[in-house]
């Protein structure tokens, strides 16, 4: 210190570097921020699905799971029942702003009672228990002002290149 007192150029030259660094140090924040707002943008752009694709989805597995579960193809019940879930949850995460979303509570004890019925492999409780999933459905559509859209128990299977019975042939 006793060189600054005595030599003021010196003084001139370390308040300048802490100005300078002060100066840089802003830049990199307002980088940094930019960078922030960019991404948002980008994040508030990307594509996220609407509630009608993973209800389409849930369409898909309600099939399957029929199937799946009529010919005690438990493993696969099991896979399409969690395949449903997940696609609820997806609807929780993605579809917040939706009044729609708020009754999907309805749902959960008709599922827990086919994953019941899978876990038990009761292929009559099972069978039961899907009416009463279907039925809660087109309960939930009505609450929701959805009623055209009537979900039936599946009648053939969603796609012809699928095995659903549990038999692996050859």
């Amino acid at each position: 210190m006793i060189a600054v007192k005595k030599n003021p150029v010196i003084y001139l030259i370390l308040l300048s570097v802490f100005f300078y660094s002060c100066n840089d140090r802003q830049k990199t924040i307002q980088s940094l921020q930019l960078q922030i707002d960019s991404l948002q943008k980008h994040m508030a752009n990307s594509y996220k699905p609407g509630f009608g694709e993973f209800m389409s989805s849930i369409q898909v597995h309600h099939e399957k799971l029929w199937f799946a579960g009529t010919n005690q193809n438990w493993q696969l019940a099991a896979f399409e029942i969690n395949e449903i879930k997940e696609s609820l949850d997806d609807i929780q995460t993605y579809c917040q702003d939706r009044p729609e979303t708020k009754s999907l509570s309805m749902i959960v004890s008709p599922l827990d009672s086919i994953n019941q019925a899978i876990e038990q492999k009761n292929l009559s409780s099972f069978k039961n228990s899907f009416i009463t999933l279907t039925t809660t459905c087109n309960n939930c559509h009505q609450a929701t002002e959805h009623g055209f859209n009537v979900i039936r128990i599946p009648t053939t299977p969603p796609f012809s290149n699928q095995e659903f019975s549990s038999a692996q042939k050859q």
